[in-house]
């Protein structure tokens, strides 16, 4: 048996052989053991530091506060060419652990179709697709317009298959699937102890996504919400999801769908670098169960990659838009302006951004984070 220990981007190992790679490639190790045969490990981390209005304990004070958002194990596998693995892990809510988030293997049936099986990102918009490390400012969507990982599992993962592929030289994309679909509203803030009495049928959750890249295509199933300058995209995406009896509480039971269109515009090349536009549209129905989940949303964000470096790395300006209306009346809008410090494209970043939010009835809310990270 030859044993080989290489650098090599984790997740484009996985996928090169399948022509279809899971995500942006990152750093890592990877141990090869045979004729398309290979195990690799990746570590990633996102802390930050921020200073909230009126978070204090008082009530009337700024809160100071360090916080490590997000630690992540990768792992991933090649059996042969045609069948892949991966299990990736997060820090859990607690932050006194490590819970599984991918957990799947991924068999090519062609060099254009895949079958996922297992726990994975159910087919959903850009930006959860994209999810904290590889999204337009970084971090964490803040669950204002894109709600999946509220409404979909943990962090948006989900228990189940899907066929995965493409076709048009990979410029149209797709993928749909049938998912267990009970975490809807696990973690959601209307969720309690009650929502889980559950009634009626059990119904598989079913959902899907197309996408049509009329310039560059984007390679990838867990996709990215910026390319850095990287790439001419001119995207349009649409997604949806539904389950039967999939909103549920302990005094009402109803169906769940929502659906999604998003757009992506990056153009290399204007002026001194590549400017990006994105946008996205939302509708959320829970039949009348959970009001406060139920509705539209908006999102739209504006960035802009210098291409001559300062120092170690490129400055990319940005502002982002957020609003949710739901049914109960009490919308939510988030603004956020920031500016990042790219040193190695999703492998290494620093990022300041000042967020106001605003909520019916309530105080606006100003906000100021620093935040940086690291992947290897």
């Amino acid at each position: 048996m030859a044993l080989e220990i290489k650098r090599n981007p984790l997740i484009a190992a996985v996928a090169a052989a399948l022509m279809l790679p899971a995500m942006p490639a990152y750093s890592g190790g990877t141990i090869t053991f045979g004729e398309d045969k290979s195990v690799s490990i990746g570590l990633g981390m996102r802390g930050s530091f921020s200073s909230v209005e009126d978070a204090a304990p008082n009530g009337t004070s700024r809160s100071q506060n360090f916080s490590l958002d997000s630690a992540r194990i990768y792992l991933s596998g090649s059996l042969n060419k045609y069948i892949k693995g991966m299990l990736n892990t997060e820090k859990d809510i607690a932050g006194q652990g490590f819970q599984a988030i991918d957990a799947n293997v991924q068999i090519a049936i062609t060099p254009g179709v895949t079958i996922w099986a297992g726990r994975f990102l159910s087919p959903s918009d850009r930006a959860n697709m994209a999810g904290p490390y590889y999204s337009l400012g970084g971090g964490y969507w803040s669950g204002i317009a894109s709600r999946y990982g509220f409404n979909g599992g943990y962090i948006g993962r989900d228990d189940g298959v899907a066929v995965v592929g493409s076709v048009m030289d990979g410029k149209l994309a797709y993928a749909f699937g049938a998912f267990e679909g009970n975490t809807t509203f696990k973690i959601a803030p209307v969720a309690t102890s009650t929502s889980t009495h559950r009634t009626g049928s059990d119904g598989l959750m079913y959902a899907g996504r197309l996408q049509m890249d009329f310039w560059d295509a984007e390679p990838g199933y867990y996709g990215t919400g910026n390319y850095l300058g990287g790439k001419d995209i001119l995207a349009i995406g649409i997604a949806g999801r539904a389950q039967k009896n999939g909103a549920y509480s302990a005094l009402a039971t109803g169906d769940y769908a929502s659906y999604s269109i998003d757009f992506l515009l990056e153009k290399k090349g204007v002026g001194p670098g590549a400017l990006s536009i994105e946008a996205a549209g939302y509708d959320y129905d829970t039949d009348d169960v959970y009001l406060m989940e139920q509705g539209r949303a908006y999102s739209a964000g504006v960035g802009y990659i210098f291409d001559q470096k300062v120092g170690w790395g490129q400055v990319q300006p940005f502002v982002r838009y957020q609003k949710f209306t739901p049914d109960n009346n009490v919308d939510t809008k988030k603004y956020d302006v920031g500016v990042n410090y790219i040193i190695d494209g999703y492998n290494a970043q620093i990022g300041a951004v000042y967020s106001n939010t605003e909520v019916t009835g309530a105080s606006d809310v100003d906000a100021f984070t620093v935040a940086m990270q690291f992947q290897f």
